[in-house]
């Protein structure tokens, strides 16, 4: 058993840095099986194919702050910098930028962005502007937090562009909206 659960991690591992490096399209079962030393089959027999394989992949944790404690007033920013610091991390966070790039073209990977956002952003929504409207105020959040992520990550706008600290403070007054403002 021990075995083969060490199979299964290797697999992940090496579809999360394939996935991070080339996308969804460009990645084989071929390419994956490789990079884990270990015979292609193996992935359908633990995975049942290369969807599945990506969803677990890709399942990514957020990580985000506890922010029930923040002035009303600090909680856009503060949102809107942790998804900075998030999409600029490491290697893990490549996986945020794959799904990003891959949704456009891929029904699975934009799932897969809709589950992540429903089961960490909604909650965290939730704790700081209650109730209240909840599904709307996360959907409007996702639009901004994607819509940032397509234009760094995708498109490539860059600081040249665009200062971070003005994206910070310009998005962050957004997301403020969002949260705790009435919505029309």
């Amino acid at each position: 058993m021990r075995n083969a659960e060490a199979t299964r991690e290797r697999l992940v591992q090496a579809a999360r840095r394939i996935f991070s490096e080339r996308g969804y399209e460009r990645t084989t079962v071929r390419d994956i099986a490789a990079q884990a030393e270990v015979n292609p089959a193996l992935i359908n027999r633990y995975f049942g194919g290369k969807e599945q394989l990506f969803a677990e992949a890709v399942s990514v944790d957020l990580a985000l702050p506890d922010l029930s404690g923040l002035e009303s007033g600090q909680i856009g920013p503060a949102l809107a910098a942790h998804f900075f610091r998030r999409w600029e991390g490491g290697e893990h966070d490549d996986l945020l930028r794959t799904l990003i790039r891959t949704a456009a073209t891929n029904p699975e990977a934009a799932v897969r962005i809709r589950e992540i956002l429903g089961r960490q952003v909604a909650p965290m929504i939730s704790r700081v502007a209650g109730s209240e409207r909840l599904a709307e105020r996360a959907y409007l959040v996702a639009t901004q937090i994607l819509g940032l992520a397509y234009a760094r990550y995708v498109i490539n706008l860059s600081d040249d562009d665009i200062a971070r600290d003005t994206l910070v403070a310009a998005i962050g007054e957004t997301l403020q909206r969002y949260l705790t403002a009435p919505l029309p």
